[in-house]
């Protein structure tokens, strides 16, 4: 594991918390960017990506 995908991962989830409960488009879109970095950091380290719907809790 690299030390550069966990802080992408955990930048991610930090952007996409901020963001995923706003209605404006400006929001949805920093939550996707903030899905699409803590996946990228996920791969780098060899694990999957997330693909369950963001805030239902479902784990992988």
């Amino acid at each position: 594991m690299s030390i550069e995908g966990k802080a992408k991962e955990a930048a991610g989830f930090v952007k996409e918390e901020l963001n995923e409960h706003s209605d404006t488009p400006e929001a949805k879109k920093k939550a996707q960017e903030g899905r699409d970095l803590r996946n990228e950091g996920r791969i780098e380290d060899g694990k999957a990506p997330k693909t369950t719907e963001p805030g239902t809790g479902a784990k992988e």
